[in-house]
């Protein structure tokens, strides 16, 4: 869009004679501002992409519980074997970065997603929890490999005033395509192949936007970690939040569909269940979180886990009942539970300076990603011994020392909020999302960010942002 200034002077000279005369006063190329919907338009492909991806996802750790308890696994041994993912997820994000690096972005994106399928396809040729376990670690790595593409790509590409709404809408697709994965378990039998099939098929097919793009590969930075003691003395309860967090979620998708099985839910039960909690996330998030931007983070994260530990007890008296009450119990949770961790995120944010940021984030999420490890495996030796009750009574205890350590580090220490940050809903994540937080700094240079301003007004191969 072009803009012009002219001046018009007109005069009658003596001679009689008529006279104008056209001063050129500006011309100046004007940029019109990218609203957040041609941003998001621009990134279609991408979260096309994960869409299918964490459809699949969602789809398979419900299918290995059903189908696990149909081969007759106990409590424990499904446990170990969802532990097994967030094994992998953690490995992956150390494995990752350097292949991407290595190889180029579609390259990896190539390479893991065929990796990824195979593992899936493997479980119902080889029906033994050893073997399941090992798939499970497979999965995590090549899906924390597929994420970081898509994510590094989304941190580039989103303008750096537009990034915390592509964040939002990215989490918001993740929620979505995780309640509508679950759903896909009634289509076909869960003890046949047909399903196992389905998950590998969306793999295959969310490679396709990603591969297919014309637009140029980001480089990706090295994610550093601050030091844990350092983590712990900026901000305790987010320290001591993130890792409990882990360990109640951790528990919930890992076993979760399981607590459903042992409830005697059919699939469409289970779909119902585990749907009703992420869209609680989903619809829940927001709210809390502009609470807690008004006030004292404890404040709110002790409220929250207090009620998530009581909708919890009530969930372990309820589920002989309603099961239309039980559905109702784990909505609510969902919109609690799943607030924890961000919250966690944003009161560490509150604390940090900017140049430690993105390493803190980075820290929290190792020790949610710890606590994830180990609640599913934790649940499950559980639940062996007092049956599926067990996982809401997790909830009730591991939240409930949560909300206590949270009271109390706010009633011994009153404090100010030193670089005030909002609060952002998210899920689990790798270290590259992260980036697209606003309070983390600039986006990561890429060639499309790096000479964007010396090539402003000549487009050319190097700056095209539009994925196909």
């Amino acid at each position: 869009m072009f803009r012009k200034g002219f001046l018009l002077h007109c005069s009658i000279l003596g001679n009689g004679k008529f006279s104008i005369f056209i001063n050129v006063l500006q011309f100046t190329v004007v940029h019109r501002p990218e609203t957040a919907i041609a941003v998001v338009r621009a990134l279609t492909a991408l979260l096309a992409g994960v869409a299918l991806l964490l459809m699949g996802s969602g789809l398979l750790g419900t299918l290995l519980a059903v189908n696990g308890r149909l081969a007759g696994f106990d409590e424990q041994t499904l446990g170990l074997i969802m532990s097994g993912y967030f094994v992998g997820f953690f490995l992956g994000t150390y494995v990752a970065p350097g292949l991407i690096q290595r190889i180029g972005h579609i390259r990896a994106f190539g390479f893991y997603a065929p990796l990824c399928a195979a593992a899936v396809l493997l479980h119902p040729v080889f029906v033994d929890p050893w073997i399941w376990m090992v798939l499970r670690v497979i999965t995590g790595i090549a899906l924390v490999g597929l994420y970081t593409v898509i994510e590094s790509w989304l941190n580039v590409q989103a303008p750096p005033d537009k990034r915390s709404q592509v964040f939002a809408v990215y989490m918001a697709v993740n929620l979505l395509a995780l309640a509508a994965g679950q759903w896909l378990i009634g289509i076909e039998d869960p003890a046949s192949f047909v399903l196992f099939s389905v998950v590998a098929i969306l793999i295959c097919l969310a490679a396709l936007p990603v591969v297919a793009s014309r637009m140029t590969q980001p480089t990706l930075p090295a994610t550093p970690r601050l030091a844990l003691v350092a983590l712990w003395r900026a901000a305790p309860a987010a320290a001591s939040g993130a890792l409990l967090a882990g360990l109640a979620m951790g528990g919930f998708w890992g076993m979760g569909a399981v607590y459903a099985d042992g409830l005697g839910l059919d699939v469409h039960g289970i779909a119902a269940l585990m749907s009703a909690t992420i869209l609680g996330g989903a619809v829940l998030q927001w709210p809390i979180g502009r609470l807690s931007d008004r006030g004292d983070r404890r404040t709110t994260l002790a409220v929250v886990c207090a009620l998530a530990a009581l909708v919890g007890i009530a969930m372990v008296f309820t589920a002989a009942r309603s099961e239309t009450a039980l559905f109702a119990l784990f909505f609510v949770f969902g919109g609690l539970a799943f607030a924890i961790y961000p919250l966690c995120v944003a009161h560490l944010l509150d604390h940090l300076p900017t140049e430690d940021t993105l390493s803190g984030c980075s820290s929290l999420l190792l020790l949610n990603g710890v606590g994830s490890a180990i609640g599913p495996a934790l649940v499950g030796a559980l639940m062996v011994r007092a049956g599926p009750g067990a996982l809401p009574a997790s909830f009730a205890v591991i939240l409930g020392v949560l909300a206590a350590i949270a009271a109390g580090r706010r009633l011994v220490r009153r404090r100010d909020r030193d670089s005030p940050a909002s609060f952002h809903p998210m899920l689990r994540m790798t270290p590259t999302s992260l980036e697209m937080l606003p309070e983390t700094g600039a986006a990561p240079e890429g060639p499309d960010r790096s000479s964007a301003a010396a090539e402003d007004a000549s487009p050319s191969p190097s700056s095209h942002k539009e994925a196909h």
